[in-house]
């Protein structure tokens, strides 16, 4: 019988310490097979037609994992786009409430309109500061710089009592906390974070009457029979979500399926142990080296200020870090063990 750790140590054979999977998850070995496999029918000049179900398997599966009906799930390439169309379709002068510093992508589509109030508070007061007139709360739910976490519940809480919609970017928290899309108008996920897929893929989950989204960015792939949308305006949108869909990366979710299949065999509730656990680990190593990191209780992103500079002389040990604005940042993902987090806490010791 497969156990967690026989089914990742299947998948995974990092060369290195890898402790960065805030910025790129590593890929399955299964992935990468896929990958291969993909490039081949171009190579070979065979038929396309699974990697367009590998497209329709992929959005089957986040809907799974974002816990709604396939039917609210758009598929695309990244959370700038998704966050453009939304702010889209928000009227002039629309109030957008933001957490300062938040990631760039969940953030600039609302800057650029130049028509929209778009007001930042700090991550922790986001409840607090929804009020009325706010037409949506964006946010990402696990910071990028960080690991801050923001109070979901209360942020539903108040956007419900302001008539306030909701965008959550989880792609931060994607794969190791459960999402229950459901609970917010709009949410997002890039695929190459925390779900261990390649580049080139992210998905948005929508009301299921559109909440007001038009389908700026739609071509033939947004049509009801895209294949018979190929040419002139699309007579027909998609009825679900996928009248939002951009054209798709055939290679990209030809690995994303599989990645998506590994995260499902293991469970988000045992990913999310398993990370928390090393997370902990690593901030008592800390305490007791004298380092506090940045407040982030229950996210599998630790960043320690003051320790930032020291990626390079990490990464020339083989231990992969970020740098983020001085503060050293360590992610611990599925296939990460304690003698990860000893060793970086070793070499951070010396």
């Amino acid at each position: 019988m497969e156990t967690f750790e026989s089914l990742v140590r299947a998948e995974f054979a990092p060369k290195s310490t890898y402790l960065n999977t805030a910025s790129n998850g590593l890929l399955p070995a299964r992935t990468v097979t896929a990958l291969h496999e993909a490039a081949l029918l171009r190579a070979e000049g065979r038929p396309l037609t699974s990697l367009y179900e590998d497209v329709e398997a992929s959005r089957a599966a986040y809907a799974r994992l974002a816990g709604v009906p396939v039917t609210r799930v758009a598929a695309g390439a990244s959370v700038a786009a998704h966050t453009g169309l939304i702010a889209a379709s928000l009227p002039a002068g629309a109030e957008v409430l933001t957490a300062e510093d938040d990631f760039t992508s969940v953030l600039n589509p609302f800057h650029v309109r130049g028509d929209l109030k778009v007001r930042a508070v700090p991550l922790e007061r986001i409840p607090d500061a929804v009020r009325p007139g706010t037409a949506l709360v964006a946010v990402s739910a696990a910071q990028s710089a960080d690991g801050r976490i923001v109070d979901l519940p209360a942020l539903r809480e108040a956007a419900r009592t302001h008539g306030a919609r909701t965008y959550v970017d989880f792609s931060q928290s994607a794969g190791w906390l459960p999402m229950d899309a459901d609970a917010y108008d709009y949410s997002a996920a890039v695929s190459f974070k925390w779900l261990l897929g390649p580049h080139g893929a992210a998905f948005l989950v929508v009301p299921e009457d559109f909440g007001g989204l038009t389908p700026v960015l739609s071509g033939w792939v947004a049509g009801e029979v895209p294949w018979d949308s190929c040419y002139g305006p699309v007579a027909e949108l998609a009825h679900s979500a996928r009248r939002f869909d951009l054209s798709p990366a055939l290679f990209t979710y030809a690995g994303l399926r599989r990645s998506l299949d590994l995260i499902e065999e293991l469970g988000v509730a045992a990913v999310q142990a398993h990370d928390l656990a090393l997370a902990d680990r690593f901030r008592a190593g800390l305490a007791a080296l004298g380092h506090e990191p940045v407040p982030a209780p229950g996210s599998p992103i630790v960043s320690v200020p003051g320790l930032g500079a020291r990626q390079p002389e990490l990464s020339r040990a083989g231990i992969e870090v970020s740098d983020r604005a001085g503060n050293l940042r360590a992610a611990f993902h599925l296939f990460n063990t304690t003698a990860d987090v000893d060793r970086l806490l070793d070499v951070l010791s010396g």
